[in-house]
């Protein structure tokens, strides 16, 4: 399975055009974009891990007056960001060992830390950490529980894994992360499970 977790940068790269089209840019992640941002505060610089090709959620928060920094491990994704999202800052890295050297108000990682292996997953708090400005949110998706389940783009197998919901708000809890929301499969979200924390 570590396999599996460890192709998924390849996959992306070598399909970066399909993904491109599959995700669009409808924004069924608004709500929750919403209450982050509003944490976030007006004009609040936000980190993007695993920001794809910056559509639709890094263009949404353009639009809405936040400097974004994206960070992807894949350059195609990040080349199309670039070319279509010229107002944001771009950069390949793998974000498992992202140290920037800068903080930001918000962090976001939507559809991205999911397809770590759950030692991954547990490194990256760390990351969110070093960072975080003071008072910062913190947005990430996961899945419903603990275990791995994969899925399939392109025809290539599609990693995803989850910590437990007890394993993440200990995680939360021992960066200094006070948990504002937390959802199991939201309904209004196209069942996505997600963390809201500042």
């Amino acid at each position: 399975m570590s396999e599996d977790a460890e192709n998924i940068i390849g996959l992306y790269r070598r399909h970066a055009n399909a993904w491109a089209r599959c995700r669009g840019r409808r924004v069924i992640e608004q709500k929750w974009m919403d209450k982050f941002l509003e944490i976030v505060g007006d004009g609040g610089g936000v980190l993007d891990l695993g920001c794809g090709t910056g559509d639709p959620i890094a263009r949404y928060m353009l639009a809405k007056g936040h400097s974004v920094t994206g960070v992807d491990a894949s350059p195609e994704l990040i080349e199309i960001a670039r070319t279509n999202l010229p107002g944001a800052s771009w950069r390949v890295s793998d974000m498992r060992d992202l140290s920037l050297g800068q903080k930001f108000q918000g962090l976001l990682a939507w559809n991205s830390t999911f397809h770590l292996t759950p030692e991954d997953q547990r490194k990256m708090f760390l990351v969110f950490q070093r960072h975080a400005s003071r008072g910062a949110a913190l947005m990430f998706t996961c899945g419903p529980s603990h275990g791995v389940e994969m899925g399939e783009f392109e025809g290539e197998p599609l990693y995803h894994a989850s910590l437990d919901q007890d394993a993440y708000r200990e995680a939360l809890d021992q960066i200094g992360f006070d948990v504002v929301d937390n959802v199991v499969e939201d309904p209004e979200c196209g069942g996505q499970s997600l963390w809201l924390a500042r």
